[in-house]
């Protein structure tokens, strides 16, 4: 299993051999380092954790906890089978991932505040005549009476995105270790700077 920390940059596009075109989003990868080991007998689990990016300055119980490492910014848990691979301080580095890898990629979607029915959840709308007016957007009826209160899970305006999302099996297309740069088929969620979890079995 190889996993490793990232942000993302921007979309873009590379050419291949035949020059066919294929979209990428661009994500500056590590590197990271294991920032604590967790295992069984201490922790009831086995687990790597390992920090990315880097702050000024600490609270003084993460200080306590990354001392003699830098002032990481963002500390990600990775559930691992062989722990004893893994040493506090050892560095994780785009090295391991090649050209053609599937990985899977988690991330929080942009935040896009409130939203009616029609964005949030595709309704199609009420027509623009017959007697519609100003009920283009409304989400119309959602039931009988009967039960005096609206049903949990019930598709009605709300606050969208900024959710954790999940994509797998997107290709990697290019790998530039020596910039930490990682170039993945297609769209990543999140906003340009969002933490991005990269795992690849």
């Amino acid at each position: 299993m190889k996993f490793i920390l990232g942000k993302k940059i921007e979309m873009s596009q590379r050419f291949d051999e035949e020059g066919s075109v294929t979209p990428v989003t661009l994500l500056e990868a590590g590197p990271c380092k294991v920032t604590q080991v967790k295992t069984k007998e201490k922790d009831g689990y086995e687990a790597v954790q390992i920090g990315f990016g880097l702050k000024k300055k600490n609270n003084k119980p993460l200080a306590g906890h990354l001392k003699d490492l830098e002032n990481f910014r963002d500390l990600v848990e990775f559930k691992v089978d062989k722990i004893a691979e893994y040493a506090r301080g050892q560095e994780i580095s785009l090295a391991n991932f090649v050209k053609g890898d599937k990985v899977v990629i988690t991330a929080v979607s942009k935040g896009k505040g409130f939203a009616g029915v029609v964005k949030r959840h595709h309704f199609h709308g009420h027509p623009k005549t017959h007697g519609h007016k100003d009920q283009l957007r409304m989400p119309g009826s959602i039931g009988a009476g009967g039960v005096q209160r609206v049903f949990k899970g019930v598709r009605m305006g709300g606050r969208m995105g900024g959710e954790q999302i999940t994509i797998k099996n997107l290709k990697v297309v290019e790998v530039d270790s020596q910039n930490n740069i990682i170039a993945l088929k297609g769209a990543v969620p999140g906003a340009r700077g969002a933490l991005v979890l990269i795992i690849s079995k």
